[in-house]
């Protein structure tokens, strides 16, 4: 086994880290303060081509694999982790149509998320089904040439900013088996009973825009059916099974960015007329973060490289989501005890880090979600 990135691979992880360090630092605080999607910067990076990294040149894409987007997300997610999130989650939704959609689909739907002309989001859980992803009530009523779409989705990543999205929807309610009720139908934001209500006040990643959707008889052709009918249960678990590697990768990036601010600190500041870092009980922790982070990130690196050599490891993927999602929160808990009272205040960011790494554990399944697929494949 070769665990050496490649040149190119180095090349594109220093350009990440690069455009972050330049475009991020005020803009974070900024945007962390107001709350605000900063559209502005997603144009920028597609520019550059940071958005869309995994999808294929034939769509405007990079053409690269899930191992350099999580190069990526570390890198951006290492800086700020707001901002990382508006940018990763720039075209959230189009592994979906990569893997199901049709040749025209793709052409539609994808281009325009490379070039910073859209942004896409997935709207999957609803006020009463979040982790029990086929209690979702969404309906969408089949007429000869449409669906009409009523219901609704919370914490929808994009909600007030996203041009189109993929929603799962209860097509077949009264089939026998729970798991082939629901598909997946992307709904642009433009049509007539569609709203978006901008959740506020979150605890972590403010930059990254969440909210409620409502759609009230919303009328969708019949040709915005993504996939099969009847399949959408099992093409969203292939889906999360990709996009959960990169969100491994964000708390990947998240452990790290703490940790190199603890350093920082460490190495700056003085007590008992000693750097801070001289002190065994700070070397411990120092010790102890590096080595979570390196374990966590191996994991994230072979999940990626498993799903671009076409075998994807859903036992994996969770190990590397749960495990990454429990490094970052302890690395900036720690992190932000090395900070002391300074780790209180904005400025030194580490406290921020601190309420953003909490998501991680939550989105894209729960730590006890990913636990539960762990231990079936266990047992």
């Amino acid at each position: 086994m070769d665990f050496d990135l490649t040149r190119e691979q180095k090349d594109i992880a220093r350009a990440a880290k690069e455009f972050a360090e330049g475009e991020f630092p005020e803009l974070a605080r900024e945007c962390d303060r107001e709350e605000r999607h900063p559209m502005e910067l997603v144009r920028k990076a597609a520019e550059l081509g940071f958005i869309g990294v995994n999808l294929p040149e034939a769509y405007g894409g990079s053409g690269y694999g899930y191992l350099e987007k999580c190069l990526v997300c570390e890198a951006f997610w290492r800086v700020d982790p707001g901002l990382g999130s508006v940018l990763v989650s720039a075209t959230f939704g189009a592994d979906m149509i990569l893997l199901f959609g049709t040749e025209v689909q793709k052409k539609a739907w994808l281009e325009p998320l490379t070039c910073g002309e859209a942004v896409m989001g997935s709207a999957i859980t609803e006020p009463d089904a979040g982790s029990d992803v086929v209690s979702t009530r969404t309906e969408a009523r089949a007429e000869e040439d449409a669906y009409i779409v009523n219901g609704s989705k919370m914490f929808i990543t994009n909600g007030t900013v996203g041009s189109y999205f993929v929603v799962l929807c209860l097509t077949d309610p009264d089939n026998p088996s729970r798991h082939r009720r629901h598909s997946v139908i992307l709904v642009e934001r433009e049509r007539p009973g569609f709203e978006a209500n901008k959740l506020r006040h979150k605890l972590g990643i403010r930059a990254s825009d969440t909210a409620e959707l409502v759609f009230k008889n919303v009328r969708v052709p019949r040709d915005h059916l993504i996939g099969e009918q009847g399949q959408g249960f099992y093409q969203f678990m292939n889906f999360f099974n990709l996009t959960r590697i990169h969100v491994g990768a964000e708390g990947v990036g998240i452990a790290q960015g703490a940790l190199d601010r603890a350093i920082r600190h460490l190495k700056t500041r003085h007590q008992f007329g000693h750097p801070l870092a001289v002190f065994q009980a700070n070397q411990f922790k120092v010790a102890e973060m590096a080595t979570r982070i390196h374990a966590a990130r191996n994991m994230v690196f072979e999940a990626a490289f498993r799903a671009d050599q076409g075998q994807p490891d859903h036992t994996l993927t969770a190990m590397a989501k749960w495990y990454a999602g429990e490094t970052c929160t302890y690395a900036a808990q720690e992190a932000l005890q090395i900070h002391g009272g300074y780790g209180y205040f904005a400025e030194y960011d580490i406290e921020r880090f601190y309420r953003d790494a909490k998501i991680i554990e939550i989105y894209e399944g729960t730590k006890e979600i990913e636990k539960i697929i762990i231990a079936r494949s266990m047992l």
